[in-house]
């Protein structure tokens, strides 16, 4: 107890000394970025969910101040109330997605993934889903690994933790958040172990089940456009019109950024579609910064997670989870928005305009500065 009241006094009298700017200085490097771009985007009269530009602009700007302070609290609190917020983070979770499914609210077309909070606007539960199954299942993981768990009762505590918000989430039909959800799974159990020959037989199996099922009774016909978008570039004119605006304005953007003022219209282009934005308005050269300070962020992350796994499986297993889910969120919607990859609507992290993403992120943030702080604290005591 002693140890922990001189811990909890140092990483606050140390909090600056602590901090890991490795991580901390990409991500403000993003944001700025995306502030930079977002803020020509909604003049442009894209944005416009509840308020007109500048005061849609102003929303933004204080929920990045409001995300970067709640990452800045989370850094101080200890394992054991982090563990105990994890759990409060999943429980609440769990308990909005079963009500989005009887609330009857759905701002947008497609998944039924959203609710009204009064004075906020529409929120994601999903984004929270993200953030607490990885705080909850990290430590079933780490004790697996160190055999105070059996093998069996620990992956079938797992799978009923990761099951739950997935189940719910794809029967919003939320395809995007699913596969992240998917993604976070298959990541930490083959860091904790597990072959790639064993997880790809069981996903070829679970595909061959699932996927008729899902196109066959739960997809929406725009949904399926989507999919055949993909595949058969051109089927469906209308299906189309996105994804060829997109390339449009990613290719506008020439090696600098477009300088003659007339921007390609491209649908959602502050939300899901802020990159060809970013392509249009800062070219090559800006694309390709986003791409490398992202992959620097990840990388680094995953590299300070094996330092912290001989310390603590939990806590790197947490952590390579957290990173999983937003690798997945920048390989996908980069991906999409340029054709590689099937839309499927999913946000581009510290970037994209929304409140739940870009709060859901920063907590994201906070957890995983949290983590590397005690390992740095640990090496100075």
């Amino acid at each position: 107890m002693h140890k922990n009241t001189n811990n909890k006094i140092s990483r606050v009298d140390r909090f600056f000394r602590l901090l890991d700017y490795r991580m901390l200085v990409p991500v403000a490097v993003l944001v700025i970025i995306g502030l930079v771009v977002l803020n020509t985007v909604l003049k442009s009269g894209y944005g416009a969910v509840i308020f007109d530009y500048p005061n849609n602009y102003y929303k933004q700007v204080a929920l990045v101040l409001i995300g970067l302070l709640a990452a800045f609290i989370i850094c101080l609190f200890e394992k054991p109330t982090l563990s105990l917020i994890g759990a409060l983070i999943y429980g609440l979770s769990i308990i909005l997605l079963i009500y989005i499914k009887i609330d009857g609210y759905r701002p947008v077309a497609g998944a039924d993934s959203w609710l009204y909070v009064p004075l906020v606007g529409s929120f994601q539960p999903s984004e929270l889903a993200k953030i607490g199954v990885a705080l909850v299942t990290g430590p079933v993981f780490g004790q697996i690994k160190e055999g105070s768990v059996s093998a069996t009762k620990g992956f079938a505590k797992i799978a009923v933790l990761y099951a739950i918000p997935f189940l719910l989430v794809i029967t919003e039909v939320d395809l995007g958040t699913s596969m992240v959800i998917l993604f976070m799974f298959l990541s930490t159990i083959f860091v904790w172990g597990i072959k790639w020959r064993y997880i790809f037989a069981s996903l070829a199996g679970i595909t061959v089940v699932a996927v008729p099922l899902l196109w066959q009774f739960f997809l929406s016909g725009d949904q399926k456009n989507r999919i055949l978008t993909f595949f058969f570039r051109g089927h469906d004119q209308a299906a189309s019109y996105q994804i060829n605006q997109s390339i449009a304005a990613v290719a506008s953007g020439g090696i600098a950024g477009n300088t003659s003022g007339q921007y390609v219209n491209v649908p959602v282009k502050e939300s899901d579609f802020i990159f060809p934005a970013i392509s249009e308005q800062l070219g090559l050269i800006g694309s390709a910064l986003v791409i490398i300070v992202a992959a620097y962020f990840i990388i680094y992350t995953l590299k300070r997670a094996s330092q912290i796994e001989k310390q603590s499986y939990a806590s790197a297993y947490v952590m390579v989870a957290l990173i999983a889910s937003i690798a997945f969120h920048y390989i996908e919607n980069i991906g999409m928005t340029i054709g590689l990859l099937p839309i499927t609507g999913i946000p581009l992290p510290f970037i994209s305009y929304g409140g739940s993403s870009m709060i859901a992120n920063f907590v994201l943030l906070g957890v995983l500065l949290n983590i590397s702080m005690d390992f740095k604290l640990s090496t100075l005591n």
